[in-house]
């Protein structure tokens, strides 16, 4: 049965123009994922990772250091408030509360793409809402990778210090009005790399980047990925809910069929360091501390989270983001005591203990997973 609607729309969400499809989708999407259950069967793979208990961690817990780089500027903790929205006038308030926890933590946080307000400046305060309530910490803008042409307006619109190209196949495949042109991807976004001036990365949405894709990325001069991987919330069930609301009987297949489609986020990160120097987000699936220091110990520079916090972001107020932050910093915080990493950069020489499907995995990808769990 498709979601119900837990916001009402505007008289403009009723236009048929392509600037109110963009908004109306922009809602829709956030009111799937609040009142249907849009998860991934698969998991993240990060239960078949390990750390080795430290019986004797040397170190006081309340002296461990949880701040980190990143891409050059400061984070108080490798922990990043994913980009989930903006585009529509009711989603400023979920942005403004996502923002103010992000300060009050002093954690990096994206905004959700930027199309729409490109689009329409009405929305534009939907995305600035961020920086004005998070002036101090590293913010990530958001495009899409055929938009080579408003890249340098994305970043100045929210004053970002990073700039993401999100990829998403996937959805684009099984959504109702998905476009499935991906010739010249690679080309564009090497030239939004030369167009700006702040750090960029390549954001998968779901389905995770594979060894080959970073290689390319990299080459192009991009400075990181955040590897979106198969685990957390699924945008092919996203778009199932919303073809089952438009009677689309054929894209709702689709929606089922490639529901788990994609690398594993624990996968993914290993493909990914395995070909590359390139800095890589953790993303898809990261709902603990345990997952961020596993996320760490493959060598990734943060975890980025969503989905646990849009609920408390929508319905509640940011001391209830929060809240929900703080639970997975001090998850954090006792894997590294136990761990004896008195800094998130103790990860990268502490052994792991890889088993299950991700050695098979990593066994047919000719990777080394020895290697991987070895420590140095």
């Amino acid at each position: 049965m498709a979601h119900d609607r837990l916001f009402g729309l505007d008289e403009s969400d009723y236009e048929e123009t392509e600037t109110s499809l963009t908004r109306r989708r922009k809602i829709e999407h956030i009111e799937i994922c609040l009142a249907e259950d849009v998860q991934c069967r698969r998991s993240t793979m990060f239960e078949d990772i390990d750390l080795v208990h430290n019986a004797l961690p040397e170190i006081d817990k309340s002296k461990i250091d949880l701040t980190s780089n990143f891409f050059g500027l400061r984070a108080s903790a490798p922990l990043v408030i994913a980009g989930m929205t903006g585009g529509h006038p009711k989603a400023l308030s979920i942005n403004e509360r996502l923002a103010t926890a992000a300060e009050e933590l002093g954690l990096p946080i994206g905004v959700g793409s930027q199309r729409a307000a490109l689009e329409d400046p009405s929305l534009v305060d939907t995305y600035k809402v961020v920086r004005e309530n998070a002036p101090s910490v590293p913010l990530i803008a958001n495009i899409g990778a055929t938009h080579v042409d408003l890249a340098v307006d994305a970043v100045s619109m929210i004053e970002a210090d990073i700039l993401a190209v999100h990829l998403n196949p996937l959805q684009e495949a099984v959504q109702p009005e998905g476009e499935c042109n991906s010739e010249g991807v690679l080309e564009n976004i090497a030239a939004i790399v030369d167009s700006v001036d702040v750090p960029v990365i390549v954001k998968e949405t779901g389905a995770g980047i594979s060894s080959d894709v970073a290689s390319s990325l990299e080459e192009i001069g991009v400075d990181g990925v955040d590897v979106g991987g198969v685990g957390g919330t699924s945008w092919a069930a996203v778009e199932y809910f919303r073809a089952l609301k438009d009677d689309d009987d054929v894209k709702a297949q689709l929606g089922l069929q490639f529901w788990d489609w994609g690398i594993p986020t624990a996968l993914s990160i290993i493909m990914v360091l395995d070909s590359t120097e390139l800095d890589v987000i953790a993303t898809g699936g990261v709902r603990t501390g345990l997952d961020i220091a596993k996320a760490l110990s493959l060598g990734a520079i943060a975890a980025g989270v969503a989905h646990p916090l849009l609920r408390p972001a929508t319905f509640g107020s940011s001391l209830d983001v929060v809240v929900e932050l703080e639970r997975m910093l001090e998850g954090l915080r006792v894997a590294m005591y136990l761990t004896g990493c008195s800094s998130v950069t103790d990860f990268s020489s502490r052994q792991l203990i890889i088993k299950g499907r991700l050695v098979e995995a990593l066994q047919s990808l000719d990777i080394d997973y020895k290697k991987v769990a070895g420590g140095t």
